[in-house]
């Protein structure tokens, strides 16, 4: 199956299971991820050997869209993968975790690689090579496959997401923006979405505020729904004439890489589950954490059966 593509080029769509329900559809990012454990960040002209080696595919929609399936919920990936090893790497992790993958183009550009160090204790630095591979086209939408409940964007997909938020609009289908950083993408976004969940780092850039209270103030003029993440310090939110926090879970973590795009695919299955506001928080609070005791994003994200073990409830009890 081919479709048109930016600059009259053509691509393939990689067939995945067609479904006439879908959870949550995520738009956006993917990419592959080399990462490599180290004692200290590098300095300049400086050798370092690394002390571990993980690669899994990674990117903010992919990493949710395999959150949710995890989770035990049906959900479709949107976005470019090469046709190159990486790209047929992650498209063969994307099918094995059941995520759809209808909406996902294949062309000769490079997939995007991300190299990220990890430091002990769990922060990490990452570096991002995309080649400039053109978006996925607005009248994609016009063919969508499946209906979704709930649909996520990370903002690497503006054309494509343009016409996914009008589509929404029109079903009243619930819309989460992952503002991770702010580029042309994200600000785009933050107020056509009904739930802005943005990090620490795209919260302060954004408003020009280094205070979380203050920044959530102003950006909750801007959507319904706006929460902002703090890491080890959890979380605040403002809905509606409401505002609150919510605690981080304590852990020892490993790797944080990931840790936002867990919470935001946990975020977006506990909306289409109909969830209550402190559950879907605590919910997504807890995933966030869980995914930062492995070595890698993807590897880290955990299984609804992980989860319960986790929290010490049955399975049934955790995603009515």
């Amino acid at each position: 199956m081919t479709e048109k593509q930016p600059n009259g080029q053509t691509g393939q769509r990689a067939n995945g299971p067609a479904e006439p329900s879908i959870d949550v559809l995520c738009v956006g990012h993917a990419a592959y991820d080399l990462i490599f454990s180290v004692p200290h960040h590098p300095g300049p002209d400086e050798k370092c050997m690394a002390t571990a080696l993980a690669s899994c595919g990674g990117g903010p929609a992919a990493n949710a869209a395999v959150t949710v399936a995890r989770l035990g919920l049906r959900s479709a990936f949107a976005g470019y993968l090469g046709k190159d090893l990486f790209g047929e790497r992650h498209l063969q992790e994307l099918h094995h975790e059941g995520v759809n993958t209808d909406l996902v183009v294949r062309r000769d550009w490079s997939t995007p690689l991300s190299v990220v160090l990890v430091k002990p204790g769990g922060e990490r630095s990452l570096v991002n090579h995309r080649e400039n591979s053109g978006h996925l086209p607005a009248d994609t939408v016009a063919d969508l496959p499946f209906h979704p409940k709930v649909i996520l964007f990370d903002g690497h997909e503006p054309l494509m997401a343009g016409a996914l938020v009008q589509y929404a609009r029109s079903r009243n289908i619930p819309t989460v923006l992952d503002a991770g950083s702010v580029h042309p993408g994200t600000e785009k976004l933050v107020s056509e979405v009904d739930y802005l969940v943005a990090s620490t780092a795209f919260a302060h850039e954004f408003t020009g505020l280094g205070n979380p209270g203050k920044a959530l103030l102003k950006m909750g003029n801007l959507a319904p729904c706006v929460v902002i993440t703090l890491g080890r310090e959890g979380s605040v939110w403002h809905r509606g004439q409401e505002s609150g926090t919510m605690s981080a879970v304590p852990i020892s973590a490993v790797d944080t890489t990931g840790a936002g795009d867990a919470f935001h695919g946990a975020f977006s299955a506990g909306l289409a589950r109909r969830m209550g506001w402190n559950d879907l928080l605590q919910l997504s609070n807890t995933v966030a954490a869980l995914c930062c005791l492995r070595m890698g994003a993807r590897t880290g994200i955990p299984t609804l059966g992980e989860l319960a073990g986790f929290l010490k409830r049955p399975i049934e009890e955790l995603l009515p």
